[in-house]
This record gives C-alpha cells, sequence and structure tokens, in this order.
C-alpha cells in the first residue's frame, strides 16, 4: 500500500431525522471510485467522527471496506486524546478491515514533542495498522515539529505524515523525509498543489468531497510537474476553496454535498451553513458540477 495523489477526507452524511445515511454514503463511496480517487479517509474531522457512536464508526468503515477495499486505500480515524484510547480505537479499525490508521496530535491536551514520540510509538507497536500521522495544530492545540516527525518516520510502521500547515517551510522542512516506505502528504487544499510540485506525494482533501474527477486530474499534474495544467486548475478551484473556509469545516462541505442529494445537516454543536452563505454555496454548486463534467469528457 502506497499513499499518493487524491485521497478524500469523506464527510458522514445524516438523514433529516439526525442518523447517518447509509444509502447516501454509498453512493459518495462510489462516486469517489468512479471518479479515481486514490484513498478515502473515513470518520476523521471531516467526518465528524467526534459526533459518531462506536455501533455508527464501525458500520461506516465496514462499508467503506467493502465497497472499496482491494480498489484503494481505506484509512480510518483513529486518533483520541489519549494513548491507551488511540490504540483500542486502532485495533477495532484493523479489526474491521482498515488498511491504516489516520492518527491526529492528540487534541486538547498539548502534549510535548516527547510526549509525542511516546504516543505515537506506541499506537504504532500496539495498535495493529500502518500509522498516517496528522498535524493539525489548528484543531488540537498541539504542533507536531519537523524534528519529531523525522524521528518517527523510522518506526516501520509509521509509514507518513499529513501535514495540515500552510507555511511553505513546514512542507519544505518535511520533504526531505520522504522516502519509499514514508510518504508525506498536505493537509491544505490551498497549498497542495505547491506542495507537490515541490515533491509532496499527494493530498488528504477536504474539496475532493465534491470535486474528486477535478481533483484526480489536479494531483495527476501536479505530481507529474506539470506546472502549468495543475496551476490552472487550482486556479479554477480558488473560490471553493475559500468557500470551504466561510465556516467551520465540514459546514460548507455537507452544504455542497446537500445539494446532490447526500446528507442533511450535521450534528450539534455543529449547526448547518448560515443563510448569509446560502446563496455562494448554491452559485458554486452549479460551478463545481461544470468543472466535473469537464473533467469527466477530458
Amino acid at each position: 500500500m502506497r499513499l499518493i495523489g487524491s485521497i478524500t477526507a469523506l464527510a458522514t452524511p445524516f438523514t433529516p431525522a439526525g442518523d447517518i445515511d447509509f444509502p447516501a454514503w454509498d453512493r459518495l463511496l462510489q462516486a469517489q471510485l468512479t471518479a479515481g480517487t486514490q484513498g478515502v479517509v473515513v470518520a476523521g474531522s471531516t467526518g465528524e467522527a467526534t459526533a459518531l457512536t462506536d455501533d455508527e464508526y464501525a458500520r461506516l468503515l465496514a462499508r467503506a471496506v467493502e465497497c472499496l477495499g482491494g480498489r484503494m486505500p481505506v484509512l480510518a480515524g483513529t486518533g483520541q486524546s489519549n494513548t491507551a484510547k488511540t490504540v483500542q480505537a486502532t485495533r477495532r479499525a484493523a479489526q474491521l478491515g482498515a488498511d491504516a490508521a489516520l492518527v491526529v496530535t492528540p487534541p486538547y491536551v498539548r502534549p510535548t514533542q516527547a510526549g509525542l514520540l511516546a504516543h505515537f510509538r506506541a499506537v504504532a507497536d500496539d495498535g495493529g495498522l500502518p500509522v498516517v500521522l496528522y498535524n493539525v495544530p489548528g484543531r488540537t492545540g498541539c504542533d507536531m515539529l519537523p524534528e519529531t516527525t523525522g524521528e518517527l518516520s523510522l518506526h516501520a510502521n509509521i509509514v507518513g505524515i499529513k501535514e495540515a500547515r500552510a507555511e511553505e517551510a513546514r512542507m519544505q522542512a518535511l520533504l526531505p523525509l520522504r522516502r519509499e516506505d514514508f510518504v508525506v502528504l498536505s493537509g491544505d487544499d490551498p497549498t497542495a498543489v505547491r506542495a507537490m510540485l515541490a515533491g509532496a506525494d499527494g493530498v488528504i482533501s477536504v474539496a475532493s468531497n465534491v470535486v474528486p474527477r477535478t481533483f484526480r486530474q489536479l494531483c495527476d499534474a501536479a505530481r507529474a510537474g506539470d506546472a502549468a495544467r495543475a496551476e490552472a486548475l487550482d486556479a479554477a478551484l480558488v473560490e471553493l476553496y475559500h468557500f470551504l473556509g466561510v465556516e467551520p469545516n465540514p459546514i460548507p462541505v455537507k452544504a455542497l454535498l446537500a445539494l446532490d442529494g447526500i446528507g442533511h445537516g450535521l450534528r450539534l454543536p455543529l449547526l448547518p451553513l448560515s443563510s448569509a452563505h446560502a446563496a455562494q454555496a448554491a452559485r458554486l454548486h452549479a460551478v463545481i458540477r461544470q468543472l466535473e463534467e469537464r473533467s469527466e469528457h477530458s
């Protein structure tokens, strides 16, 4: 298993009553497969993992493995604020058939760099799955430094990092860690093309929930070094990137998915997209449908 290219951090669709909409989940999985997406994350932050029951998590992951297993890597979000709980969640994901665990730096508790080393080594040793590190300090309150990532990259069962810091200097510090058994992935859609043109292996994306074909083409071009093609596609998505940040993720992307009939809202304390952005969502939805149609025929 090598994690490369366009990897989608999947949103979790709900019914109007607030239950998981499993038929919509199946349609979302199939759309990603048809579009050429090269991997998915189930129950990450975009998937509202903290709002899911254990049974819901298991059913979502099992359905994804059933639909996509053997055709693309299925990563399970397993990161918790405690190491023992993270190991337990990772073991469960392994039993359910996940290919790897996406493990965020422990939220809220703000461990030291030494604590991060101990945490991730324990998960890699005892969790039963290959581990992809995930650094997103804007959400967790904890920034894993490149030196720490470098030490962790030497562990045989730690296979990559999703880096969500947007600064070019951060990606440049991580790219020398790339090798056959350790990938460096962007976790920031607006700077993903820059990262891939510089050598990053791919991106774990929110935007690719709604533009999976376009994002696959963008990643192919960037990873091939075709800057003109990649940057042209990237420019066509700038408004989408901006919209996905107008309210906390995954509120905006779920508003766009709802316009495709995939899901109806979120779970508290997250609320659906505010009415102030509804017109922009409708207009942008029409734009991205055109982009996807062009990508299908190009």
